[in-house]
């Protein structure tokens, strides 16, 4: 099968080749998903789980991408509340080979059913967008109706799920990013926006939950605005989680089949939009990924037309 490997950190996205592997096999509680769409978010180059298995063995070359939708080829000893044929979409694991390949093995409990008119590029773009947002929301803010979200990045492929969700909720939210993404975020439901480059952030006031997805003097600047008892959530990479401070969460998004569910269902009824940018085939999926050209909204990958 065709799929997209690196094997030396230091190359980069330039390090990406396109090969043949071996089709996976299917081990106890796996299914094999012949992956017809997949995402890829660039910090996975950063991760140690990118590199080595969790008994810190190497394990390049390694397949990338974690995001996909498919149809489900084969179940593995064990396997049950999915079948062969099934259209399924999900996360897998961070240690294992990923998705931008013809075919991925993963956990049948990192997967969730796709419906049939909810598209394969739409499943593939919903995963860890999707989680992210609501894992930081709703499991790690505690957000409640009435509350204020700066949300950052409210443009982007998470933080437009985080606006639309927090405001599904019924919190008031301040969505931040470039000027020329004002109004993008606007339309993605953001009551208010920051410019980060010519206004004030301070300007914004007291909120309840941050956001972050920027980090750096951002992230500093906007602990400061959050009131007594409230939270800012961001989410890091596998193995990079610092120890809550009271004040900051970071956590690290992880699959979850009725979240999931959740997500897809308020695509199909119009509650939540996609964020898809630039969608392109696995043969030139290396050189999306190598462009210099500024990424607006998510990425996907469409193995199969």
């Amino acid at each position: 099968m065709k799929a997209i490997v690196v094997t030396e950190q230091a190359s980069g996205t330039a390090g990406m080749k396109l090969v043949e592997r071996p089709e996976p096999q299917a081990a106890i509680n796996d299914v094999v998903v012949q992956v017809h769409a997949a995402g890829f978010v660039n910090t996975e180059l950063e991760w140690p789980s990118t590199w080595a298995d969790r008994a810190f063995r190497d394990r390049t070359p390694s397949i990338l991408g974690h995001e996909l939708a498919g149809v489900i080829t084969a179940l593995g000893y064990g396997t049950t509340g999915l079948s062969i044929g099934q259209r399924v979409f999900g996360l897998s694991d961070w240690h294992r080979d990923g998705t931008l390949a013809e075919y991925v093995a993963m956990e049948a409990r990192n997967l969730a059913p796709l419906p049939g008119d909810v598209d394969f590029t739409v499943g593939a773009s919903l995963p860890i967008s999707g989680l992210t947002a609501w894992q930081g929301l709703f499991q790690h803010g505690r957000l409640q109706a009435g509350q204020s979200v700066l949300a950052h990045g409210a443009a982007g492929a998470v933080g437009s799920v985080v606006t639309q969700l927090a405001r599904e909720a019924g919190a008031y939210v301040i969505g931040t990013g470039r000027a020329a993404d004002r109004q993008k975020a606007l339309d993605f439901g953001a009551n208010e926006f920051v410019d980060l480059g010519n206004d004030s952030l301070e300007d914004v006031g007291g909120v309840d939950l941050v956001f972050d997805v920027i980090g750096g003097d951002v992230q500093k600047r906007s602990a400061a605005l959050i009131r007594a008892g409230g939270m800012l959530v961001t989410a890091v990479g596998p193995t990079d989680i610092r120890p809550a401070d009271g004040l900051t969460i970071d956590f690290v998004v992880e699959a979850d089949r009725a979240q999931l569910s959740e997500i897809v269902q308020r695509i199909r009824d119009g509650r939540l939009r996609t964020n898809i940018g630039k969608v392109s085939s696995l043969e030139d999926a290396i050189a999306t990924f190598n462009s210099t050209e500024r990424r607006a909204g998510k990425t996907v990958i469409r193995v199969r037309s």
